[in-house]
């Protein structure tokens, strides 16, 4: 009798064992904390990453809303100022998830009603020509990096945008090379030396991390800067060396990046629940450059659309520009921009790499990463 009753008593404990397994395996799909949560990603920044935000901004002359800006993939100008997709693009699609929208075109299929809520993938704010600085190519009509945090910080106070999925979603950020080239124009230059003004760009660097994750934002990556002293628009500045980039440029760029990863290594010690990690564009960009056969690039100086020297004296699609036959053999699409091609192994390098290119974690880490409630 006594051994009947252990083995019931074993039983019974079995099945709250497997009972207790299914609640616990059932609990984590369901819960909003699990792995696969985020399900969008909100962009700011340049043209890096505009995705036609200037073309819905009438004011704005710093346009690729014509041909053969978009030639590659699309097929079609996008506003988006490269051949085809962005690095926003190819993590969107790593991640499964249709293209983020511009926000000033959901803002306008909102408002007539032809789309009853923002979309629910995330929202591209950037915007091509603006930098950190709000004086930064004002005069271009770009909407400022601080105009695009108003912007997205309208929608989260108003409820226009689901407080959840600002909490599930990816934020990218990339911004500073416009105010950095800026400096090097003859015409009225900034009355800062470059240390200050580099801090003066890591200032409001700061300033709009900390608003993004008062907003909801917590899981935030941070792009560092491209070597903008090797684009073939420095063609354009006076007495600047052709035959290689421009350092006095790049050591800036250089400054800016190492106060970025800076901020985005104190991020979690100063806001409780975040996780930030930063992405060493520069280096990813300056090894595409050092070996580009090993990426199949046969031009890693001039751009493919465009004229002059280096390709840079003219932008792609104005008049007198010159197409170069394969722009996949291309690092630089036009004057300022990597091709469809570079952002697509840029990205995969984001995506998936290395601590050499994205730290702590990469991209596809982050957004696979249960975060605590907080």
């Amino acid at each position: 009798m006594e051994k009947v009753q252990v083995v019931l008593i074993m039983m019974v404990r079995l099945v709250f064992f497997l009972a207790s397994i299914f609640l616990s395996v059932s609990s984590a799909k369901h819960s909003p904390s699990s792995v696969n949560v985020v399900s969008g990603i909100f962009i700011f920044g340049d043209s890096i990453f505009d995705a036609g935000n200037n073309h819905f901004n009438k004011n704005s002359t710093a346009q690729a809303d014509f041909p053969p800006y978009g030639s590659t993939f699309f097929h079609y100008p996008t506003g988006r100022f490269t051949n085809g997709r962005t690095v926003a693009d190819f993590i969107s699609q790593f991640m499964g998830i249709d293209l983020q929208k511009p926000y000033l075109e959901a803002r306008i299929e909102v408002l007539n009603g032809s789309l009853k809520d923002y979309p629910s993938n995330g929202i591209n704010f950037a915007s091509a020509g603006s930098g950190v600085l709000q004086a930064t190519n004002r005069d271009l009509g770009v909407t400022s990096l601080q105009e695009q945090l108003r912007q997205f910080q309208t929608l989260v106070e108003q409820n226009q945008v689901n407080k959840t999925l600002v909490q599930n979603s990816i934020f990218l950020f990339e911004s500073g090379s416009n105010d950095i080239f800026s400096y090097f124009i003859p015409i009225d230059p900034p009355k800062l030396d470059p240390d200050a003004y580099v801090q003066a760009m890591l200032t409001q660097v700061s300033k709009f991390l900390d608003q993004i994750y008062k907003l909801g934002a917590r899981r935030v990556s941070v792009f560092s800067l491209g070597p903008v002293g090797c684009v073939p628009a420095r063609a354009l500045l006076p007495g600047t060396p052709i035959d290689r980039c421009y350092g006095k440029m790049n050591a800036m760029v250089n400054k800016f990046n190492k106060g970025l990863e800076s901020l985005v290594n104190d991020m979690p010690s100063k806001h409780r629940g975040v996780l930030s990690v930063y992405g060493a564009v520069y280096d990813i960009v300056q090894h595409f450059r050092a070996t580009p056969t090993r990426y199949r690039f046969s031009d890693v100086s001039s751009a493919c659309c465009g004229e002059g020297t280096l390709g840079g004296m003219i932008q792609c699609g104005k008049e007198g520009y010159g197409l170069c036959p394969n722009p996949n053999e291309f690092l630089f699409w036009d004057y300022f921009h990597p091709s469809e091609r570079a952002y697509k192994l840029l990205s995969k390098a984001l995506w998936a790499g290395k601590k050499s290119r994205i730290r702590p974690l990469n991209l596809k880490t982050l957004v696979n990463i249960s975060l605590p409630h907080v």
